[in-house]
């Protein structure tokens, strides 16, 4: 029993095994620990197995014995650790395999032996930790297998046993016979290295193959064969977390080729080829070994490098080298041999790069081809051609491999040179791999032609042709073609053309890009070469291809002219055209410089490439010109679907020696759909250069900006904007170093472009905008500095016209007018004026009005008038008169005059006339007349002068009023109001100015009415003058009443005539209180059949008369003749008026203090006569006076007297109640003007006392 605390003791170790494979005995269990508190014991480690007996003469060797179990570690108690596991015993190695007439089998290996049990945890309430498990034995080594018996030929020597876990594989047995195979090498352990295999000892045998190694071990290498046999391939390494490598193939002793490299294990390297034996005489050298397969696994091993062939008459072609392994990475494959031609290279395993081609030896032999990549690999490069002797032709390059699926292709390795002073050519580039980009051309001899660049692999870029020599003048070698594209992948780019030289030389055509998911683009043409007093080279054309490429640039002349840019290739998409050459730079002379090239014109396709841009022009000594700018080149159209290409953009302009300089150049037109070029940039005072149009649907370019101006020069003009295609903007005019540039107009549906400012510090003026396209709104006017500015656009015509573009502003102190606003389209609002911003800094001038609004277009309703342009300042100019439209547009607010109203188009309105402004009594604009069957505008008020006419209406269309007078010292004289046209009625004269002084303005006439309208009414004055006379009706309308007067009341209108002739107006009432009233206004005579107006009543002054009837009608009354302040200037009433034939007679007035009765008149004659009217009743004495009194009794303390005690409430007591007896004349003219004043007091005296607080009287 243990004690409570302590250890366990460890237990016994097993005894080893007996003689002859026994196993090894079990270690014995440790101790238990304390019971409370202890460490259990370790236990015993086991026996070691005992070595296997060798096998007898014809028999298998003996296994070695088992390794015996470590002992059980020891309990824990309460607490503690119970004790670790023994050691398990080691395994006996396997007994070598007995020679013999049969090949026998080598003995394994034996097993190692288990680890023992760990220890059991204590029983205890806190538990133990249990101990560790013993660790197993090392397994025991195979024996190596026996050799054949010499004297049973036909059988073949013993393989080698495999080693246990851990364990070597033993060596195969040498063969012994004179037919036989040595035997192969064992297998290695898990973790051992595996046997090598027999050798071969008589001629004729093979030797045996290395064993395969364990997981994680070596293979073995092969056993060499004997003379005239095949040498023994090396094993396949180990599969495991790292492979072993394949063992390597053993060289051959004689011709015969070499062994085989092993392959290597899963992540393992494979083993490299055997070398071949040394030819005899005579004799051919044997082939390569090839080189192992790379291994599976993480990453795939390398490809085994193939051997050097032996030297003889030719080399041999080195075999491909081995594939790389499936890996994650695959591995390398080895590269070809070296003498001879290159051989192919090995193809990369399933992620594994292709390996290199081999390269090949002299004379002029061909290169391997670089190794095709695995899947996902890269393909291997090409190998290198051979160099070519006197007189020889250069070997051509090896071709790139192929790329594995997702793998890049190898590239082409480059031609050789020809010999130099040889006329030999160079060799051609290797072609490109799938994705592999196609070698260069090598350089030709003297006299020779220059190898052509490689066409590129799929996908790949073809190879640059040579170039040529520059003495020789030999031409430049065409480029390769680019490849096919892959899956998905773009096709190549065509390579470069070689740039020629001399006299005779030419630029190398470029290479055709390749067809593929996407084409590829075509190589750029080479570039001409310069030319020393000759013209520059032209620039090669650009290849066809997906997309074309671009084409050469013009090279450079020296006293000659320089070259034009190449066209553009086609293709899907055109390519861009070359820029032209620079202008030559005399050396010497006093020759002008000559022009730049022009750019060159884009290729078509798809998507129509851009054009190139012009070459500088060149520079003159002193006495010389400076050349001009080349132009942009035409744009290629865009395929159907496509894009087109810009415009190529015109180049800055360029100074000479003398100080001159060039406008720059314009820019190209862009392609179907493609943008105009900008204007290239004037400097110092020259003009910048015009913006290309814009292709159908693209937009236009930019006019570049004209040049500063200098203390030499005059600031440049803004080049032009170029026109919108259809459906594209106009472009903007350029900025102007002197006045800006004009707009491109808009295309269909587009909008003008902006006109170029004027330049600010020289005062130039704006440029106006551009016309927009159908539908499109026209572009706004430029800004002018301290000039005009520009005039806006016009808009297009379409459904729904375009609106005018706005006229700029006027910016400055002593600023031009503002620009006009451009004209509507059909149908489209006219644009609206600019305005006038600044006074003359002396006051002496006035700053220029706001711009003219454009007239509004027609249509189904035409579009207003644009609105005039205010000018905003002190003495500022008139506002600018609204366009025509169907409405008319509204006249500005003047700073001095308001503008006049724009004439309404058919069925349209005209405008209403600008209110006058200022402090110095302006006039109102006049009412714009209306269209027909439109109204007249309505006239301006005028601010402190006189108000604006109404305008007339159109045929059916009213008059417009007329514009009141406002309040001044001056006289204020309303205009009188618009007459209607046919069946339009006229407008209402406006009402004169009111003003506490002197001089009140007159009330407005009527209009006439139009055929069968009536007249308008005449306007109520101002305080102490007349009204204005009633309009005269038409052919059957009535007659406008008279305008109610400080003075005498208007006359009514007359009556039209007609089939139902209009009545004549009622006067208008005289309103002036005081000693002397006014009498009223005559009643207008009726038309045919009409009756006659009224007289007006008499204020202290008598009625008028009544108007004369028509024929049929019934003759007015005469108005009342009213009282003054008083005996004995009583006034008499109005006489009636006569009947028409057939009318009554009108009454006579009454007398209202003492004046006469009316006198009646006679009735018509003819039909019935008419009743004769009756006569006025004259009012006696004491009428007179009693009627007196009741005036002061009622019309002034009802005025005056009542009103609030306050002077300011009585003030404006009063001042209420002539308002609202004003409203009651209006309203009933005949009412007599007591009952007026008292029907006034009566609603407005209570009101203000009561508002006051003073009680009601």
């Amino acid at each position: 029993m243990s004690p409570l605390i302590g250890y366990g003791g460890t237990g016994g170790a097993g005894g080893m095994g007996g003689p002859g494979g026994g196993a090894g005995g079990n270690g014995g269990a440790g101790g238990n620990g304390g019971q409370f508190i202890g460490v259990g014991g370790t236990g015993g480690a086991g026996g070691a197995g005992a070595t296997g007996t060798a096998g007898g003469a014809g028999m298998d060797g003996v296994s070695g014995g088992a390794g015996g179990h470590g002992g059980a570690g020891g309990s824990a108690g309460v607490v503690g650790i119970g004790g670790v596991g023994g050691l398990g015993g080691a395994g006996g190695d396997g007994g070598a395999g007995g020679a013999g007439g049969n090949a026998q089998v080598g003995g394994d290996g034996g097993a190692g032996g288990a680890g023992g049990a760990g220890g059991r945890a204590g029983q205890a309430p806190l538990i133990g930790l249990g101990g560790d498990g013993g660790h197993g034995g090392a397994g025991g080594n195979g024996g190596a297998g026996g050799a054949g018996g010499n004297d049973t030929p036909s059988f073949a020597a013993a393989n080698g046993g495999d080693g246990g876990a851990g364990g070597a594989g033993g060596v195969g047995g040498a063969a012994a016979g004179l037919t036989a195979a040595a035997g192969n090498g064992g297998a290695g352990g898990a973790g051992g290295v595996a046997g090598n295999g027999g050798v071969a000892t008589n001629n004729g045998h093979n030797g045996g193959s290395g064993g395969r190694g364990g997981a994680g071990g070596a293979a073995g290498t092969g056993g060499n064969g004997s003379n005239w046999a095949i040498n023994g391939n090396g094993g396949a390494g180990g599969s495991g977390a790292a492979g072993g490598d394949g063992g390597h193939g053993a060289d051959a002793t004689g011709t015969l080729a070499g062994g085989a490299g092993g392959h290597g294990g899963d992540g393992g390297n494979a083993g490299a080829g055997g070398n071949s034996g040394i030819g005899g005489v005579g004799g051919t050298a044997g082939a390569y070994g090839n080189g192992g397969n790379g291994g599976n696994g993480s990453y795939g091993g390398n490809g085994g490098i193939a051997a050097a062939s032996a030297a003889g008459v030719d080399g041999v072609a080195g075999p491909a080298g081995g594939a790389g392994g499936n890996g994650g990475a695959g591995g390398n494959s080895g590269p070809g041999g070296i003498n001879g031609s290159g051989g192919n290279s090995g193809n990369g395993g399933i992620g594994g790069t292709g390996g290199a081609g081999g390269s090949a030896d002299d004379p002029g032999t061909k290169g391997g081809n670089g190794g095709m990549g695995g899947t996902g690999g890269n393909a291997g490069i090409a190998g290198i051609a051979g160099t070519g002797g006197a007189g020889g032709t250069d070997g051509i390059s090896g071709n790139g491999g192929k790329g594995g699926l997702g793998g890049n292709g190898g590239n082409g390795a480059a031609g050789k040179d020809g010999t130099a002073m040889t006329t030999i050519n160079g060799g051609t580039g290797g072609g490109g791999g799938n994705g592999g980009e196609g070698g260069t051309g090598g350089l030709a001899g003297i006299g020779g032609t220059n190898g052509s660049g490689g066409n590129g692999g799929n996908g790949g870029l073809g190879g640059v042709g040579g170039n040529g020599l520059s003495d020789g003048g030999t031409d430049g070698g065409p480029g390769g073609n680019g490849g096919t594209g892959g899956t998905g992948g773009d096709a190549g780019k065509a390579g470069l053309a070689g740039g020629g030289a001399g006299a005779a030389g030419t630029v190398g055509k470029a290479g055709i890009g390749g067809d593929g998911g996407t084409g590829g683009n075509g190589g750029s043409a080479g570039d001409g070469a310069d030319n020393p007093n000759a013209d520059g080279g032209p620039g090669g054309a650009g290849g066809a291809g997906g997309n074309g490429g671009r084409g050469g640039q013009g090279g450079a002349a020296h006293g000659g002219t320089a070259g034009n840019g190449g066209k553009g290739g086609n293709g899907a998409n055109g390519g861009n055209g070359g820029q032209g050459g620079k202008g030559p730079t005399y050396e010497s002379g006093t020759g002008p410089g000559a022009n730049g090239g022009n750019g060159g014109d884009g290729g078509a396709g798809g998507a129509g490439g851009n054009a190139g841009q012009g070459g500088a022009p060149g520079l003159a000594n002193a006495g010389g010109t400076a050349g001009t700018k080349g132009a942009g080149g035409i744009a290629g159209h865009g395929g159907h679907g496509g894009i087109g290409g810009d415009g190529g953009n015109g180049a800055d302009s360029f100074w000479d020696f003398m100080g001159d300089s060039w406008s720059g150049g314009n820019g190209g037109n862009g392609g179907k759909g493609g943008t105009g070029g900008n204007g290239g940039n004037g400097i110092d005072g020259v003009g910048g250069g015009n913006a290309g149009n814009g292709g159908d649907g693209g937009n236009a370019g930019f006019g570049g900006t004209g040049g500063a101006p200098t203390f030499m020069h005059d600031g440049g003009p803004g080049g032009n904007g170029g026109n919108g295609g259809a459906g594209g903007n106009g472009g903007n005019g350029g900025l102007g170093g002197g006045k800006g540039g004009n707009a491109g107009d808009g295309g269909d549906g587009n909008k003008g472009g902006t006109g170029g400012s004027g330049n600010e510090a020289a005062g130039q003026d704006g440029g106006p905008g551009g016309k927009g396209g159908a539908g499109g709104a026209g572009g706004q006017g430029g800004d002018g500095y301290g000039a005009i500015a520009g005039n806006g656009g016009k808009g297009g015509n379409g459904g729904a016209g375009g609106a005018g573009g706005a006229g700029a502003d006027s910016l400055v102190t002593d600023a031009d007018d503002g620009g006009k606003g451009g004209d509507g389209g059909v149908g489209g609002k006219g644009g609206n004026g600019g305005t006038s911003f600044g006074a003359t800094g002396t006051g002496s001038g006035i700053a220029g009005g706001g711009g003219d609004a454009g007239d509004g277009g027609n249509g189904g309703g035409g579009g207003a008038g644009g609105k005039g342009g205010e000018s905003t300042v002190f003495n500022a100019g008139s506002g600018g008169a609204a366009g025509i439209g169907g409405n008319g547009g509204n006249g500005g607010h003047g700073g001095a005059n308001g503008g006049r109203g724009g004439h309404g188009g058919d069925g349209g309105d005209g405008g209403n006339g600008g209110k006058g402004n200022g402090t110095s009594s302006h006039r109102g604009g006049h009412g714009g007349t209306g269209g027909n069957a439109g109204n007249g505008g309505n006239g301006g008020n005028g601010n402190g002068a006189i108000a604006g006419m109404g305008g007339n209406g159109g045929t059916g269309g009213s008059g417009g009023d007329g514009g009141n007078a406002s309040w001044s010292g001056l006289v204020g004289v309303s205009y009188e109001g618009g007459s209607g046209a046919a069946g339009g009625n006229g407008g209402n004269g406006g009402d004169g100015g009111i003003s506490p002084g002197f001089g009140e303005g007159h009330g407005g006439s009527g209009g006439d009415g139009g055929e069968g309208g009536s007249g308008g009414n005449g306007g109520d004055a101002g305080t102490a003058v007349n009204g204005g006379a009633g309009g005269n009706g038409a052919s059957g309308g009535s007659g406008g009443n008279g305008g109610n007067a400080g003075f005498t009341g208007g006359a009514g209108g007359q009556g039209g005539s007609g089939a139902d002739g209009g009545a004549g107006g009622h006067g208008g009432s005289g309103d002036g209180p005081g000693l002397n009233g006014w009498n009223g206004g005559n009643g207008g005579n009726a038309g045919n059949g009409g009756n006659a107006g009224n007289g007006g009543n008499g204020v202290g002054a008598a009625g008028g008369h009544a108007g004369f009837a028509g024929n049929g009608g019934n003759g007015g009354n005469g108005g009342f003749g009213n009282p003054d302040d008083g005996p004995p200037n009583n006034n008499d009433g109005g006489n009636g008026g006569n009947g028409g034939n057939g009318g009554n007679g009108g009454n006579g007035g009454t007398a209202l203090g003492g004046g006469a009765g009316g006198t009646p008149t006679a009735g018509g004659t003819g039909g019935n006569g008419g009743t004769g009217g009756y006569g006025g009743t004259a009012s006696p004495a004491t009428m007179a006076t009693a009627d007196s009194a009741a005036t002061a009794a009622t019309a002034e303390p009802a005025a005056v007297e009542r009103c609030p005690t306050s002077p300011a409430p009585k003030a404006a007591t009063a001042a209420a109640v002539e308002v609202a007896a004003t409203v009651i004349r209006r309203a009933t003219p005949s009412t007599g003007a007591t009952a007026v004043k008292a029907a006034a007091a009566a609603t407005a005296v209570p009101a203000a006392r009561a508002a006051t607080g003073e009680p009601a009287l």
